[in-house]
């Protein structure tokens, strides 16, 4: 860095700097300049408007405007919650409760807790549960041959002899 010296304040500032640091004149001539116009020209700004002044302030300031949006949101919640509450506390009605005896009578209707009494079922088993079936009857269905009859039973007795 080449050191020059400002010829309005006398102080050692760079040698290419447009401006003094210290007065703000110009360091060859020693008069002071309009900075704004400087400024004004090097960087050009354009209008801005509120909407984007207040965006702008956010996005400065991000970490301020999350924890006040947090504290905003939970007090709208404790608000919502303190109104449910004491609607819900105003519902209720002051008159003695209602025995539910009174509003539906159960002294009439069967116990559900009994078990049911079985129905009777007739099967043809032709006295022998082995022999009994299940068929399922369909349209157009041909019923199976059936088991061949009992045989009658025969009784032969052994002769008996006297002595």
């Amino acid at each position: 860095m080449s050191s020059g010296v400002c010829s309005n304040c006398r102080r050692t500032i760079d040698a290419q700097a447009r401006l003094c640091p210290f007065c703000g004149a110009d360091p060859v001539s020693g008069e002071r300049i309009d900075t704004q116009a400087l400024l004004n020209e090097v960087f050009q700004p354009r209008e801005v408007s509120t909407t984007e002044s207040v965006i702008e302030y956010a996005r400065h300031r991000q970490g301020i405007v999350i924890a006040i949006a947090g504290v905003i949101a939970f007090l709208i919640l404790a608000g919502l919650h303190q109104f449910v509450t004491a609607r819900n506390a105003n519902a209720v009605s002051n008159s003695s409760a209602v025995p539910l005896t009174e509003v539906a009578d159960l002294a009439n209707r069967p116990d559900e807790t009994k078990p049911q009494p079985m129905p009777s079922l007739k099967f043809q088993y032709e006295g022998r549960p082995q022999a009994m079936r299940t068929y399922i009857v369909e349209s157009g269905a041909v019923a199976p041959a059936g088991p061949p009859a009992p045989a009658a039973a025969t009784t032969t007795q052994a002769p008996t002899t006297t002595h």
